[in-house]
């Protein structure tokens, strides 16, 4: 009879080596011996711990997978099957290839498992030391530092598909996450908040239609490549104020949207500009196709206004902002931004210094000090309660 098994997993060390070595035994109850890479035993220990989690989680086949999968490989399974359309944009698959060729260099024969924070804050360090490189009619022309955003953009798309390994099972933990960047990244993930004022100023320096745009998606919050330039007219219904939208970047995003009396208006206008074409904004270049971008006319409008420049994409955000700031509960900013995740919206609002002091304009300095009673004050004169909460 066979002694009852005394320990899940042990460590040990081999003769002539100081690398730690981890016992266990599977779900079938096979003993298995591995190499934990590590001579630190608290790391080792950690080790052990995450086989022990992923046998009991069912996890362990795929986990053990990931240990004889490299960095290339994966790169290459990521980029075919969770990068192209219609999983991802295709600008967004340019992006993650363009950053993968950078990432490749460095990382295309180390396995999955064994890449490390460290690692990856090496290759950050390096790439921020890279001149830009111009392609000219002799070559490539060499020209000033990258831009400490455009290496953020490396990290960011290394950290999404190693999100994808980790949900896959392939990873136990996402090494970007011990991962500092090492320089300043100025205006990351901040969107611009436009002021109405600001707004008033873009319209009157915008052509015609880019007023219309930006009408339209400060009262609506459309996405403006991806729903607003490829709308058809057939999709509008101004007599019902509603908009139909049949593609968007997330299955949230298909929806019909209601519009305001400002969004009519400037859809309105919007139909009088755009001639016979079935396009909302037809292309000056194709007459068959729509506006593919307003990047050159979004800066002049800005010059002119004298406006510091943001991401016509953050108008977007003032949406969210201008519903937030006038009530309306999270959950249904949410919805009405046809965001599937309620943790975008935080990245989308954005409250505002003057906000904030507004905000803080209705502290009651003087609250419990009329008494232990709570209500609505009976019209006292001096300081006292406004309107508070019963108990």
């Amino acid at each position: 009879m066979a002694r009852p098994v005394k320990h899940d997993g042990g460590l040990y060390k081999r003769e002539g080596s100081k690398i730690w070595w981890m016992r266990y035994r599977d779900k079938d109850g096979v003993r298995r011996r591995e190499s934990t890479l590590t001579e630190d035993w608290t790391e080792a220990q950690k080790c052990l711990r995450e086989r022990l989690q992923a046998r009991d989680n069912n996890t362990l086949p795929a986990l053990r997978r990931g240990q004889d999968l490299n960095f290339g490989e994966w790169s290459d399974f990521y980029l075919e099957n969770f990068s192209k359309p219609p999983f991802r944009a295709p600008k967004t698959h340019e992006v993650n290839q363009r950053a993968l060729k950078h990432l490749r260099k460095m990382f295309e024969n180390i396995k999955l498992a064994e890449l490390t924070a460290d690692d990856i804050e090496n290759f950050l360090r390096r790439r921020l030391k890279d001149r830009v490189q111009v392609k000219a009619k002799n070559g490539f022309v060499e020209k000033g530092l990258l831009k400490a955003t455009t290496v953020h953009q490396d990290l960011r798309v290394l950290r999404r598909m190693l999100n994808v390994a980790v949900r896959k099972k392939f990873l136990f933990a996402n090494p970007c996450s011990g991962v500092e960047f090492p320089a300043r990244v100025e205006g990351l993930f901040r969107p611009h908040y436009v002021t109405w004022s600001e707004q008033q100023k873009i319209e009157a320096a915008a052509p015609e239609y880019l007023r219309d745009v930006v009408r339209i998606v400060t009262e609506t919050g459309l996405r403006i490549y991806k729903e607003l330039t490829p709308m058809k007219k057939e999709h509008l219904d101004l007599e019902n104020r509603t908009v139909w939208i049949p593609d968007s970047k997330t299955p949230n995003g298909i929806a019909e949207v209601p519009l305001t009396e400002i969004a009519v208006d400037a859809f309105r206008q919007q139909l009088a500009l755009s001639g016979p074409s079935p396009f909302l904004f037809p292309s000056e270049e194709n007459p068959d196709g729509y506006q593919k971008t307003f990047k050159t006319v979004w800066h002049a409008t800005l010059r002119r206004a004298k406006v510091r420049y943001f991401r016509i994409y953050d108008l977007r955000s003032t949406y969210a902002t201008r519903l937030s700031a006038g009530g309306v509960a999270d959950e249904w900013v949410t919805q009405l931004l046809r965001q599937g995740d309620a943790k975008v919206f935080k990245k989308y609002s954005q409250m505002k210094l003057q906000m904030k002091r507004e905000a803080l304009a209705k502290l009651n300095r003087h609250a419990n000090e009329s008494g232990p009673s709570f209500g609505t004050a009976r019209g006292q004169s001096g300081p006292g309660f406004g309107t508070v909460l019963a108990q």
